[in-house]
């Protein structure tokens, strides 16, 4: 139980009309602050004000990714349980959240928009850049091994780019399905499954942040360097485990926390590399379990990236 003076100062934080909209728009995910100023249409000092009201409250959370933050909802305590009933008590309908909604909702496809120009210039050399940041034999290795020399029925790639993981993993399904929102990456994918004889596999455009159960269930999810494009990588976590089969495994590759500020403004990255103990959040919060992590750092000891592969599990 939160003593009286405590519980008094959530309250008060809670208590103002652009802080009751940042909690809702944050229980929809994650959000930097610049976007929240666009959502909101206010000034960034002021929007940043509320956060720090809200954050030191108890009822957000803050990460600092190099130069920007990126906020959410508190995930335990008196704060995330007063977030929740407020939360479930607003009226979806009114004018204002409606408002915030659709700035909400534009504010993503903005985003999606950038990385999607991006993929479609870069679609031939996708892979050889990876190449050049990370130490990607030792990482494709370590994902065929993940799966134990076993041999699934449905293995799900999400943002499947050039289909790499279809084809390093070809002799461990019977049916594989890529998924991707790039055109170009398509292309780039079908030629290489094509010229690899690869026939099992399949590639279709999708949007990977509004998943089709239908694709699913799978035995087997890959998510190979994709989650840091996107801002709340948990909820992509969350449309992804329906996919996921009892029992099943998801493997995720992506870069640990780095200071490389350039992939964000250059790149279309969004995140500067995942924790292992967001992802562990992440993850329980989904219904999955980090069953093991492996790190790979690069060799290039100036701008190399470290690379980690967590193995994630569902209960049967």
């Amino acid at each position: 139980m939160a003593e009286l003076a405590e519980l008094v100062g959530v309250l008060k934080a809670a208590g103002e009309g652009t802080r009751v909209r940042l909690l809702a728009l944050l229980a929809d995910g994650d959000h930097s602050v610049k976007d929240l100023t666009e959502i909101l249409n206010q000034s960034q000092p002021r929007v940043s004000r509320h956060l720090k009201l809200l954050a030191d409250a108890g009822l957000v959370r803050r990460n600092a990714e190099g130069a920007w933050a990126y906020y959410g909802l508190a995930q335990q305590g008196d704060g995330a349980e007063l977030a929740a009933w407020l939360i479930a008590r607003l009226d979806e309908n009114d004018t204002e959240r409606r408002r915030d909604i659709a700035r909400q909702a534009a504010v993503r496809e903005s985003q999606q928009a950038q990385a999607s120009a991006y993929f479609a210039t870069v679609a031939s050399s996708w892979d050889l850049l990876k190449t050049l940041q990370v130490p990607e034999e030792a990482v494709e290795a370590a994902v065929v091994a993940a799966l134990g020399g076993r041999k699934v029925e449905t293995l799900i790639d999400l943002g499947t780019g050039t289909g790499r993981m279809l084809e390093v993993l070809a002799g461990s399904y019977r049916h594989g399905f890529g998924v991707d929102s790039s055109r170009e990456m398509l292309a780039v994918a079908r030629a290489r499954l094509a010229s690899a004889g690869i026939g099992q596999a399949q590639v279709r455009l999708g949007d990977i942040g509004d998943l089709d159960v239908s694709l699913g269930p799978a035995e087997v999810i890959v998510i190979h360097q994709v989650l840091h494009y996107f801002d709340d990588p948990g909820r992509m976590l969350a449309q992804a485990r329906r996919l996921l089969a009892p029992g099943g495994t998801m493997l995720i590759v992506d870069f640990a926390p780095h200071d490389l500020e350039f992939l964000r403004s250059e790149h279309a990255h969004r995140r500067l590399g995942l924790s292992s103990a967001q992802m562990a959040g992440w993850a329980a919060a989904a219904g999955l379990t980090v069953a093991g992590v492996e790190e790979f750092p690069s060799a290039n000891t100036e701008r190399g990236l470290t690379v980690c592969l967590w193995r994630l599990s569902t209960p049967l």
